[in-house]
């Protein structure tokens, strides 16, 4: 059992580093869409590569930790709960939002950003929303 809970530890904290770094790349990318000078567009440049390098491996083994838990609890609980289901469904969701904040970075990277500041302050609002769901039903397990 000892394991198990150093295994949902592991889980948990590499889920909240991932978290600070898929909350705060999209606020990058607003101040990136508000730019001007060239000198603050190559900045925000750099500091969006390093960011999401950064914290890819935080997802990754987010991913592997969760894994490991599933595969402990067994094929018998997994089928019995649904809200599980539903989490990993968010998760998936959450994958491609972090694939897509990679081809997000690569536009602005190649000066074809087409969208506005105000898209991105949006776009940064729906991990938050994806996180919300997730604990809720990680901690109410609704059904």
């Amino acid at each position: 059992m000892t394991t198990l809970l150093w295994i949902k530890a592991f889980h948990l904290i590499f889920m909240v580093a991932w978290f600070a770094g898929i909350f705060y790349l999209p606020r990058l990318f607003v101040y990136h869409a508000m730019a001007t000078e060239p000198a603050v567009d190559k900045q925000l440049t750099v500091m969006e590569r390093r960011l999401f390098w950064f914290v890819t491996p935080f997802a990754v083994l987010t991913v592997v930790f969760g894994l490991i838990l599933l595969v402990s609890y067994g094929s018998a609980w997994f089928a019995s709960a649904g809200w599980m289901h539903a989490k990993l469904l968010l998760v998936a969701l959450l994958l491609a939002y972090h694939g897509y904040c990679y081809k997000i970075w690569t536009q602005f990277r190649d000066g074809k950003n087409q969208r506005s500041h105000r898209f991105y302050r949006v776009y940064n609002e729906l991990p938050v929303i994806a996180l919300f769901a997730i604990i809720l039903l990680a901690v109410l397990k609704p059904f």
